[in-house]
Parts: structure tokens; sequence; C-alpha cells
């Protein structure tokens, strides 16, 4: 099918962004202020999703609309953006087009890829069915449908072995996200479910935090590391670290000669950016991420951009870290450099503000690093409620204006979209409402 090209007034040029996530909606935002542009905003999705907090929606304590924004209603006042739900399938950097499972090709001025990261399973992909990850909500809700209904099955479960099958909760990797996933299993098991069952015990859950490294969150300091594993140590969680997963069954984990018996396990092992970087013909990381050169563009292809999770970007000699704030600035920085283009401005190189990371390990309990300010403890948990908290009111403003459905293009997996999910019906894809 010849490429097709949106209505654009005189002198307008069109912009699309391939993903809603952090990096492309704070880009799309931002070009959008612009009227010279027509932003085209594509995602599998059709919300926002806040995935620091998906945690606490696997453990039960936040509801999917709390952490999930509607994308519409983020340009509701903005006539130059559309936003489509779409699943991207080709892409063209040599005839400037992308297109979706229709088969319809919409060419572009500049394209942003943003597209996000999925979990690595290190060449196993027969383990996700076991051990899902932790990146869309559908990812989240699956992991607390099976958290929450191993209890119930212990409790009327008569055979010991398979009950503490059941109680047994294995983590899989020691970042941020494992860490803080592992202290919520244990908190609720020990605070909201203790008394809520009659023939077991819900304190009585093993929970093991697994990790290949010689130590948890190796991308904080070490001694803030220690912190993290003596308050993991004083809920309950069985950190094993050295420990390297050698097989992942619906019976449980191997760690070497090691069995684990488990019918939970949740993966936070590893990510690998969207396999749509695989077509683009460029040079990529292991990860798949694209190798970008100072301002975020392709090596040939000064028309197109990465941002987020799938570019590859070192400053100083270090890797700038796949975390929320560093999406966030990456999506504004291409922004600009689009529209230092439009005023025949000089292309400005991207620099990254480190402001910080934190971590919470259950209820209470936190860390925090940000320079040389290092905090534990309750008071690094009021700073993480306080940063955290005031983002969790923004999606309830949003979703009264309007509806947070499910739908989403292309196949459940977060694995060829974005950052963002739930699934849902085809009304808004790709398709003859673009010409």
């Amino acid at each position: 099918m010849e490429p097709i090209t949106p209505p654009l007034a005189p002198g307008q040029k069109h912009v699309i962004v391939l993903g809603a996530g952090f990096a492309g909606l704070n880009a799309a935002k931002a070009l959008a202020r612009n009227p010279a542009l027509r932003v085209t905003l594509m995602d599998q999705r059709n919300h926002h999703l806040f995935q620091p907090l998906l945690y606490q929606v696997a453990t039960a304590g936040l509801s999917p609309s709390d952490i999930a924004v509607p994308i519409r209603s983020q340009f509701a006042r903005r006539p130059n953006v559309s936003v489509h739900l779409a699943h991207i399938t080709q892409l063209s950097l040599e005839e400037r087009w992308v297109g979706g499972e229709e088969g319809v090709r919409l060419r572009y001025d500049y394209l942003v890829l943003a597209c996000g990261a999925q979990h690595s399973y290190f060449g196993k992909s027969e383990w996700e069915d076991f051990a899902p990850g932790l990146k869309t909500l559908e990812q989240a809700t699956e992991l607390r449908r099976r958290i929450l209904s191993a209890f119930e099955q212990a409790e009327n479960e008569l055979d010991p072995e398979r009950q503490r099958a059941l109680l047994t909760f294995v983590v899989v990797g020691a970042g941020p996200t494992g860490v803080e996933m592992a202290g919520a299993i244990a908190d609720i098991s020990r605070t909201v479910l203790v008394r809520d069952f009659r023939r077991i015990n819900p304190s009585s859950a093993r929970v093991v935090l697994v990790e290949a490294g010689p130590r948890i969150l190796p991308t904080f300091s070490e001694k803030l590391g220690e912190r993290a594993h003596k308050d993991l140590g004083a809920l309950g969680v069985e950190v094993r670290t050295g420990a390297r997963v050698t097989a992942v069954d619906a019976e449980g984990v191997t760690l070497g000669e090691e069995r684990l018996p488990s019918r939970t396990v949740v993966w936070a092992a590893g990510v690998e950016a969207a396999r749509l970087t695989r077509s683009l013909g460029v040079p990529l990381d292991r990860a798949g991420r694209v190798n970008v050169l100072p301002d975020l563009s392709l090596p040939g292809h000064p028309e197109v951009f990465a941002a987020g999770d799938v570019a590859h970007v070192e400053l100083d000699g270090k890797l700038v870290p796949g975390v929320a704030p560093a999406a966030m600035q990456m999506g504004h920085a291409v922004a600009r450099n689009v529209l230092a283009d439009l005023m025949g401005k000089p292309r400005a190189p991207f620099r990254y503000k480190d402001k910080g990371a934190m971590a919470t390990i259950g209820k209470h309990r936190a860390i925090a690093e940000t320079g040389k300010t290092r905090l534990t403890g309750f008071v690094a948990w009021l700073a993480w409620l306080f940063i955290h908290g005031e983002w969790r009111l923004a999606p309830r403003a949003a979703a009264a204006r309007t509806p947070l459905g499910a739908p989403t293009a292309g196949p459940k997996t977060p694995a060829e979209g974005t950052t963002t999910g739930t699934r849902g019906t085809e009304a808004d894809r790709l398709g003859p409402s673009w010409t």
C-alpha cells in the first residue's frame, strides 16, 4: 500500500511519536505547543501508565485506575495532536513511513521512537508463562490474581508439601522492582491478610528474593543496599545473592542444584528494548537499544530520534539509567531539537540531570539517594510518599473527564509495544480515519 500523509497546513511538518510512556508523552506534549507541527501519537494502549507503582497494583494496594491516565485527555485542547491506538509492525527509515497491522502506512517528517521496554528472559522465553514480569496492567492484575489465589488455595489444601509450595513466593531479580515487590508481598502476608484465614497462617508465607549478582540494588550505594537487605530481612524476606536461575516451570524455580517449589514466581531480572528496534537496521546494544548520537538522533537519519528505554545513551562513560526521570528528560530534549530545526538553530546534545532514586521496602520503610544525600527508613518512606502521592491525584481528575477503558491494539504481551497496558476493542486502530 502506498504511504499516506495526513492533512497538513502549508509549511506544517508531521511528527509521529511511537509510544506514550514517559518519553513519548513528554515529547508529544512539548511538540504540541507549536502549531507548525502536526503530531500523531501512537500506542498499543489507550492510557499512560505510571509504572513505578505497578507493584502496588500487583499486591492489591492500588487499583489499576489509580496509576493510569487516559492519553486522549492529555491532548483534548490540542487540535494539532491526533492519538491513535495502533500496533506498529512495519517501519521504513529510507522511505520515512510507519505501518500498522491493517497495512496502512503513514508518512512522517520526524519520527520519535519511544516504544519502551519488555522483560528479558535471557533466551528462555518459555519461562514467561510461569514467571510474569511487571511492565503492564495485564501483568500486574495477573500477578495479583496469582498471589491472592495462592493464599486461597493454600487454605483448602490438605497436603502439607503442596500447601508450602502455594505459600512460597519467589521474586527473581533484586533491582528496585524486585525489592519493592518482595517487600510488598511479605508486608501484606503479615498485616493485611494475617487475620483473614482459619487453616493457614499467612504470616508464615515464605518470600524469596533471588539475585544473580553479589548484592541487591546494585544501582544504589553499597551502604543503602545493605540497609535494604536488612529491612527485607526484618519483613521476613529471604534474600539469595549470587544465585542464578537455571529453570522455571509451573512447579517452581531451580537455582543451580537447588529446587524451590513455588506456585507464584515474579520476574524482575532484566529488560530489553521493544522488538521494533531490531527492524531498524542500525547499531544496537546487547539489550536491543539504539546507539544514538548526542542529540538522540539515529546515525544517518537526523529526522529520527530514540528516547527512553529504546535509547542507549552514555554520558561521562556511564549509561543513562532506564528510569522515568531520564525518559522524561529525553522526551523534552527530542522536542527541543525538533523545534530547533524549525527555527534554523543548531541542535543541543542531551544532558541528563540525575535527580536520584528511591525504593520502598514494605510499609514505612524505604531508601533514597540523591547526590550525596542518603535517606533510609521512615524518613525515606515519607519522601517517597510525598513524591508519588502528588502524582496519584492526577489520574482521578483525568478519569473524571475521560473514561479509562481497556482498549489495546496488537498482542496482549508488552513485547512489541510500549510500557503501558490493557486490552480491548479495535475501534480506534490505525485505519481509514487517518486519511
